[in-house]
């Protein structure tokens, strides 16, 4: 466990930190997803160490539920808590959904560590995000459009409608496979509701609207600041970070490259693994070779 500002945190590390090979650390999402869903990239642990670790209040991490915490800046201490606490002079670095946006505020913020940068599907702004929600909401068969506008109105249909109609958005955006069994049952190890107090009080309850400390959230200038030469943008094909979006926030940062990958939404580790994993693996070469 990793002393940090308000409690301790998980760390998970597979592979060698002594190799040959700068370590990646992969920074989750949520805020309060966890790193369960990043363990596909242990398959890369052959090649360098893999760094996973859980944010405070999430996964096995202390859940001290304290909404002093729930500062961007506080997260973005994390990263190099837990660096110097591995003794990690330089990494490799990415982040996916909020763990894009902690990995943008590191790259913008914290260069001095980072051999190579992976931005995938980012909240970079929370009007951008929920720009694109809404495009998205738009494209949905007119029965989930109708009992969505209804789940957040004043009368309510019941829950389970409301969960129907959430599940046909998450099915199409956010994963589009059932997953590997083997991470489903790795989550049922962690403590239960892990995670939910942050998410509900960094972003709110609903997916399409921001209400909590995220909701004025703008880190878009922060792009200007990043070193295009070593970053890389990723979104789904189907993600709710749509791709277009990514792209346009990948051309406002000069050098900087973009990719889809074909047939993922939003949890691309999930969907598609056997594109994302080769992606990854090429950029970590390729910037470790240009920064050694």
């Amino acid at each position: 466990m990793v002393p940090v500002e308000g409690g301790r945190l998980y760390v998970r590390i597979n592979g060698d930190l002594s190799g040959p090979r700068l370590p990646l650390v992969y920074l989750h999402g949520g805020p309060g997803s966890g790193h369960a869903g990043l363990l596909a990239l242990t398959a890369l642990a052959e090649e360098r160490a893999i760094i996973l670790y859980d944010q405070l209040d999430s996964g096995r991490s202390d859940a001290p539920a304290d909404p002093r915490n729930w500062r961007v800046e506080r997260f973005v201490d994390e990263i190099d808590a837990v660096r110097r606490a591995l003794g990690v002079e330089r990494w490799h670095l990415g982040g996916g959904s909020w763990g894009g946006t902690l990995a943008l505020e590191y790259g913008a913020r914290r260069p001095a560590a980072l051999a190579g940068l992976i931005i995938q599907s980012p909240l970079v702004s929370t009007r951008s995000w929920i720009a694109d929600a809404n495009v998205l909401r738009r494209e949905l068969p007119a029965q989930w459009r109708a009992t969505l506008d209804a789940c957040e109105g004043a009368v309510r249909p019941s829950s389970d409608q409301c969960v129907a109609a959430d599940e046909a958005y998450l099915i199409r955006h956010v994963w589009r496979t059932p997953g590997d069994p083997r991470i489903a049952d790795y989550r049922k190890t962690m403590p239960p509701n892990a995670g939910e107090a942050v998410y509900n009080g960094m972003w709110g309850p609903v997916e399409f609207r921001a209400t909590g400390t995220l909701r004025d959230y703008d880190g878009e200038p922060l792009l200007a600041r990043l070193d295009g030469r070593r970053t890389l943008f990723v979104a789904g094909e189907h993600d709710e970070a749509r791709p277009a979006t990514v792209a346009g926030f990948a051309r406002r940062v000069s050098g900087a490259q973009y990719r889809t990958i074909s047939g993922a939404a939003h949890a691309i580790l999930r969907d598609a693994p056997e594109r994302y994993l080769p992606l990854i693996s090429g950029w970590c070469r390729r910037h470790e070779a240009a920064t050694a």
